[in-house]
This record gives C-alpha cells, structure tokens and sequence, in this order.
C-alpha cells in the first residue's frame, strides 16, 4: 500500500468513526423522539377549552391588567405553560419574547440547564399613538427545542 492510499483510507476511517460516534451521542443525550411537524410552523393553542397536555406544557400564558394607561409603565408576566415547563440538557426553553403587536418589545435567552422555572416579567410602556383604536395585543412567544416555536396573544385596553 503506498502512503496516499494509506492517508486517504486513515482520513475516512476517522472521518466515519466521528459521525458514528456524535450519532450515538446525540441518541444518548437527546433520546426523546421528536415530532418533526412541531418545527413546521408557530404552534398555538387550537381549542382553549380542550388543551392537549403538550398545549398545556409549550403554549406560553401571559398575565397583564385588561386596562393599562397610555404612556405609563405595567408589567406583563410570561411563562411558558399553565404547568411550568421543565428545564433540562434534553429538553429546554431556548427563549421567551414578547411583542406589543408587531414591534418587539423583549427577548430573554435560557440556558438547557436545571434549577430554572421558564417565567419572565417584562415593564411595558404603551405610547397613545402605538394604540388608537384603544387596545393592543401582547404577542408572546417561545420556542422548545424539541417542540418547536409556540405562541399566545392578549388584548388589552389602553386608556
């Protein structure tokens, strides 16, 4: 065998053995099976009455006043779920945003780690002319990394 062949047959075989073993990696850390259909789209609640218990865990709940007054501060509190979703190397919320309409009002990152419970309080200002029909929707969104992207919205009344 001559050396070109020899480096070329070393190169491959190492090249093979790494894709078998970050396969068998992955198999091991991610072993939950993934709903491939969950990343086609946003996901959102289809029946409120009736929530799957995947509904239940992903679609975000947001908690503000019905009535807020223009241009002063109010918080609104985001969690991902009606029960908390867990948090975990295998299985995490990667971010909570939240958007007054279309215009993004705040993003937080999470890390796939325990300990965390995935809810965020966000301070919102609404401006009169960001609502002069007098209301606006919060949009807030999140995404889970074997579940996909998932959002809510809440109107709201701006006096």
């Amino acid at each position: 065998m001559d050396r070109r062949t020899f480096l070329k047959a070393t190169a491959i075989g190492s090249i093979a053995t790494g894709i078998g073993s970050t396969l068998a990696a992955a198999e091991r850390y991610f072993p939950t099976k993934v709903d491939q259909a969950l990343f086609e789209g946003t996901n959102r609640v289809k029946d409120p009455a009736k929530k799957t218990p995947l509904e239940k865990s992903h679609a975000p709940a947001i908690s503000a006043p019905a009535s807020v007054k223009a241009g002063e501060p109010f918080t609104v509190e985001v969690s991902v779920g009606e029960k908390l979703h867990v948090m975990g190397p295998a299985h995490w919320i990667e971010y909570i945003a939240l958007a007054i309409g279309n215009e993004p009002a705040g993003r937080i990152e999470l890390q796939p780690k325990g300990f965390l419970s995935p809810r965020v309080t966000f301070t919102v200002v609404v401006p009169k002319e960001a609502a002069p029909a007098g209301k606006v929707t919060l949009v807030a969104s999140q995404h889970c990394n074997l579940h996909g992207t998932w959002e809510s919205d809440l109107d709201i009344s701006v006096v």
